[in-house]
């Protein structure tokens, strides 16, 4: 006889050649689904004369804590992934000074996107605009020099806002492409309970769903859904147990 507990260890392999094995981290939970369609033939009577599978399918869902972006590519998108990330930088302090009232962001050399300023005292936000900013407005260059009004000379502001980093992270570009796209994988789900093992292999999957959700004192569990096909000899896959 043999029992499972607890969440077992999970993992994945690009079915491309000399793809990196990657394990699913701080797994929360896995499940797999499997079913069948039934086919039912009747004949004057309340009950079926015969009963039969019709298509099968096969799902699976897991819930990992740990954020990779290998996984996220190799498993879910398929596309490009370099070195490098796109951060960002929230509420970044600084004081708007006499001639030229301009306060140049930090990261102002490797400046990407705007994404706002607030009064630092009252918390409104300035307003933006393309040039010659009024009081309570503010506009911004491509290399992240935040011009302001002369009236607001000597008010702390907050820059938010978005800069690249060429020599640390990894970022995935997601590009649009043709119906049918997808990166295929290899599935193995292993859990061992009291010595005794349960292992899955399911041969080629492909992913359905990507969630990431964040949550006020929670941590960000991700959930990727897959399902099962057969792989080029027909086979689906395999389930191991110890006890009989």
């Amino acid at each position: 006889m043999q029992y499972g507990f607890g969440s077992g260890a999970l993992f994945g392999v690009n079915t491309a050649a000399n793809s990196t094995p990657l394990r699913f981290g701080a797994l929360q939970d896995v499940s797999l689904d499997f079913s069948f369609s039934i086919k039912e033939l009747r004949g004057q009577y309340q009950f079926p004369l015969s009963v039969a599978r019709g298509a099968g399918k096969i799902t699976g869902k897991a819930k990992t804590a740990n954020i990779s972006a290998r996984a996220f590519n190799d498993l879910f998108f398929g596309q490009t992934l370099t070195t490098g990330k796109i951060a960002t930088a929230i509420d970044e302090s600084g004081t708007i000074p006499t001639t030229p009232f301009t306060v140049t962001a930090a990261n102002g050399a490797t400046f990407v996107d705007d994404l706002g300023v607030y009064d630092g005292a009252t918390g409104i936000p300035f307003v933006k605009v393309a040039s010659a900013p009024a009081t309570g407005q503010y506009s911004v260059s491509g290399t992240g020099v935040y011009t302001f009004a002369a009236a607001d000379t000597g008010k702390t502001v907050r820059l938010n806002y978005t800069y690249t980093v060429a020599a640390s992270g990894n970022k995935i570009t997601i590009t649009n492409q043709a119906l049918g796209a997808a990166p295929y994988f290899t599935c193995v789900l292993n859990e061992v309970y009291e010595g005794n093992a349960l292992t899955v292999k399911l041969n080629k999957c492909v992913a359905s769903k990507l969630a990431i959700a964040t949550k006020l004192e929670d941590f960000i569990i991700p959930e990727f859904d897959f399902e099962v096909m057969a792989d080029g000899s027909n086979n689906i896959g395999s389930i191991s147990i110890d006890a009989m």
